[in-house]
């Protein structure tokens, strides 16, 4: 039943991407076609049902804060975290430097920001850029139980040509003490991070991991529930950039978004869901993703304020 319904809901969302655009001011991002798309749900029983172009490798982009936020919360602790940012939504664009600089604490707002997963990114433990990086990427690869996870060279290149906003953001940071380290390192990290190539199934694992407390689906504890309660919140509350909250309120489903067209869904007793289509609406949120978990949300019951789950239609 759910197979077919997953089938039913790419077919109806096919030309939706026609409502958006790909992201242009990463080079390699022009280059994706629109008219991708695909969906993924990984159960809490071990069930993976795709449909689509669900097995279609894209980069991960912004949906890595959720992964590297979680590896930074093992790594330094939930004080030594938030210690220099908060985690409250922004009110601005994703990479607006508008609150470092009038803010009166001079932080990042949350770790959703470009600015908040900058900082984060300098958290991750390692001696060197490439020992970091090889940390973040080996710890996705173990929640999304996916071993052939690789950085997109291309993608980090054409990334790092093009990101003088974000050093902008990283230098402020430095310059109010916010960041130790190289900036230039810490950034490079950063790039690599969003780089990395996923598919909407690695995404749905990852969601499911998520959705199950921290708890990979063998049963083996990564986080604790607070620190999964810490990433699945800031979802909720800051997961679509500005977007966050007219999505909670129509479809109600915790979920990150990425500039390269993914989206990752957590739901608490279901597991995870993972969506690709890289046309984006004005503030970077994937048009018919959004729409299939709109869909998907009202058929199965999904809503996190009036959870109205049919066991029935999950088969």
């Amino acid at each position: 039943m759910i197979a077919d319904y997953l089938k039913d809901l790419v077919t109806r969302h096919r030309e939706d991407y026609r409502a958006g655009a790909v992201a242009t001011y990463i080079p390699e991002l022009a280059k994706v076609d629109p008219a991708l798309l695909g969906i993924a749900i990984a159960f809490q029983d071990g069930r993976v049902v795709t449909a689509g172009d669900a097995q279609v490798t894209f980069a991960i982009e912004s949906i890595s804060k959720t992964v590297v936020l979680s590896l930074a919360l093992l790594d330094r602790g939930e004080e030594t975290v938030f210690r220099h940012m908060r985690e409250e939504p922004s009110g601005d664009a994703f990479n607006s430097i508008v609150k470092l600089q009038t803010g009166s604490a001079h932080v990042p707002s949350n770790p959703y920001i470009n600015a908040g997963a900058i900082l984060t990114s300098s958290l991750i433990k390692g001696a060197t850029p490439d020992e970091r990086f090889g940390r973040v990427l080996d710890f996705m690869r173990k929640i999304s139980e996916t071993d052939d996870l690789d950085l997109d060279r291309e993608t980090y290149l054409s990334e790092k040509a093009t990101g003088d906003t974000n050093r902008a953001l990283a230098w402020m940071m430095k310059s109010y003490g916010d960041i130790d380290g190289d900036v230039e390192d810490i950034l490079d990290v950063y790039f690599r991070q969003c780089s990395i190539r996923v598919t909407a199934v690695a995404l749905a694992k990852i969601g499911r991991f998520f959705a199950a407390g921290g708890v990979l689906s063998d049963g083996r504890r990564v986080l604790s529930v607070r620190e999964a309660r810490i990433v699945v919140g800031l979802m909720t509350t800051c997961g679509l950039y500005n977007g966050t909250g007219t999505y909670m309120v129509d479809v109600g489903v915790p979920t990150k978004s990425g500039v390269g067209g993914g989206l990752l869904a957590a739901y608490s007793g279901v597991g995870g869901i993972g969506t690709f289509s890289p046309a984006l609406d004005a503030v970077g949120n994937s048009v018919a993703g959004m729409r299939m978990m709109d869909d998907l949300a009202e058929q199965l019951g999904l809503d996190v304020l009036m959870p109205t789950v049919d066991a029935s239609k999950l088969k």
